[in-house]
């Protein structure tokens, strides 16, 4: 039997009836990811694997340098295909390892091989894959119907010109392609220089010359209309923690005046601007009727010498201790308060606060749709079996999992899809488990719609995403 078979993960008959006949023939709904849209819209064609499946990927890169793998075999000046032997080197050494069951599953249902992954198959899987590349399957639009994408999210930047998805909303695609507001670079007054670039940007994007903290409030404005206008229903922060300091707007206004003439803020005075915009956007986004999405807990940039070697996320991130808390209750209370919570997703990177995130979303459920506060998927560190069955089960204990809006890939590479099929099957396996101990019904009237719903129309219904437009 090889590695990845029907009912890989799938420990009891009824785990793989409930994934075979209710999970598997669910589409797509990838919300939340890093592709980039120009691939789409250009439908690019990759020559190898290195570009599809290496290229950017760091969770490869952090597993390559505990390989002992040198840097110019990962980031640096070597060929494609030496990259590419030096990762399947790594390969049989990262058994346990989410990685292994990822680089199988997506060479078997993106290429149907069935060959373990090691330095004596390399060259004759690269060979292959080089092989179908080539062909419009493997696309990127070829890709997304491979995959039965119905639509997807990317993540974009404040000052985009969204060109890519204006193209992409009247090309008469199957999948749906929307971008997502990411304004992390609002929030900077703490490297001046970067922030006084970036603002720059902004006022050329929104025709609004920023000479002041309303000015820029204006220009953020005017981005959220744009966006909102080319299909955008999502916003996206990513947050070490959430920001709730009282900061009145004159005192916003004193930091963001200091910055803008190159004066860095102290970490108190960032957290309070950095409380005042967030705010901003949040009653923007309620306005609006979209979701707001906060990745919290990350301790990034860690190792700062191949920082400046390498730049940031390149695989040197890791799990942040922060108190959770009291921050985001301050911070999701304050909006509530205003009736201006917008539907809101928390991401949660440490599992020591699970249970601390799946009770938090239950304060601010107020009756108007369900599961209005969302415990994310488990996301970075946590989106593997062991961690997406932490978050499955501290949402089942503290809330209702029934009403959970499903997986993200939250991915740069084309070849991430089977990362949903990988949750379906973690999803199965544990309900099917409960099953036959006796802690759920054995009734598939009741379970089978529960496990739908999570995969695809959860999401299809909470997100509101627009409908698609007539080709031209």
């Amino acid at each position: 039997m090889p590695f990845i078979h029907d009912d890989f993960l799938l420990n009891t008959k009824t785990a793989r009836r409930l994934y075979h006949a209710f999970a598997a023939p669910e589409p797509i709904l990838d919300y939340h990811n890093h592709l980039p849209p120009q691939d789409i819209a250009g439908n690019r064609q990759f020559k190898n694997l290195f570009e599809i499946w290496l290229e950017g990927d760091h969770y490869k890169w952090r597993a390559m340098r505990f390989n002992g793998v040198a840097e110019r075999l990962i980031t640096g000046d070597a060929a494609p295909l030496e990259k590419f032997k030096a990762w399947a080197a790594t390969v049989p050494h990262t058994l346990r390892n989410p990685l292994y069951h990822w680089t199988h599953l997506e060479l078997k249902r993106c290429f149907g091989i069935d060959e373990l992954l090691d330095e004596s198959s390399a060259t004759r899987i690269w060979e292959e894959t080089s092989r179908q590349l080539a062909t419009p399957e493997f696309s990127t639009q070829g890709l997304l119907k491979k995959f039965r994408v119905s639509a997807l999210c990317t993540t974009d930047d404040p000052t985009d010109d969204l060109r890519h998805h204006q193209a992409l909303a009247t090309a008469g695609l199957a999948t749906q392609v929307f971008p997502a507001f990411r304004p992390d670079k609002a929030l900077a007054v703490n490297q001046p220089e970067n922030f006084n670039r970036w603002a720059n940007l902004l006022a050329a994007a929104s025709n609004v010359e920023i000479r002041s903290l309303a000015d820029f409030l204006d220009a953020l404005r005017r981005r959220v209309e744009y966006f909102h206008a080319n299909g955008c229903r999502l916003s996206d922060h990513g947050l070490d923690q959430a920001c709730a300091d009282v900061c009145p707007e004159q005192a916003a206004a004193g930091v963001f005046d200091a910055a803008r003439k190159g004066q860095a803020a102290s970490p108190s005075a960032h957290r309070q601007f950095a409380s005042f915009v967030l705010l901003f956007v949040g009653r923007l986004y309620a306005e609006k009727g979209w979701t707001m999405q906060l990745h919290l807990g990350p301790l990034r940039n860690n190792n700062t010498r191949l920082l400046r070697a390498l730049g940031p996320d390149t695989g040197f991130d890791s799990i942040g201790d922060f108190p959770q808390a009291q921050a985001l209750s301050t911070f999701l209370d304050r909006l509530d308060a205003e009736n201006a919570l917008p539907k809101t997703i928390l991401y949660n990177n440490n599992p020591a606060d699970n249970y601390v995130f799946a009770a938090m979303i239950g304060n601010f459920q107020d009756g108007t749709i369900p599961g209005k506060v969302q415990l994310g998927s488990g996301w970075w560190f946590l989106d593997q079996k062991e961690g997406m069955e932490w978050q499955l089960n501290a949402l089942s204990n503290l809330g209702l999992l029934s009403r959970f809006i499903g997986m993200v890939t939250d991915s740069r590479s084309f070849m991430s899809f089977p990362r949903h099929e990988y949750f379906r099957r973690t999803l199965c396996n544990l309900l099917g488990r409960d099953v036959e101990n006796g802690e759920m019904p054995d009734d598939d009237a009741l379970i089978g719609p529960m496990i739908r719903n999570i995969c695809h129309a959860n999401a299809k219904q909470y997100l509101s995403l627009p409908e698609p437009k007539t080709a031209r």
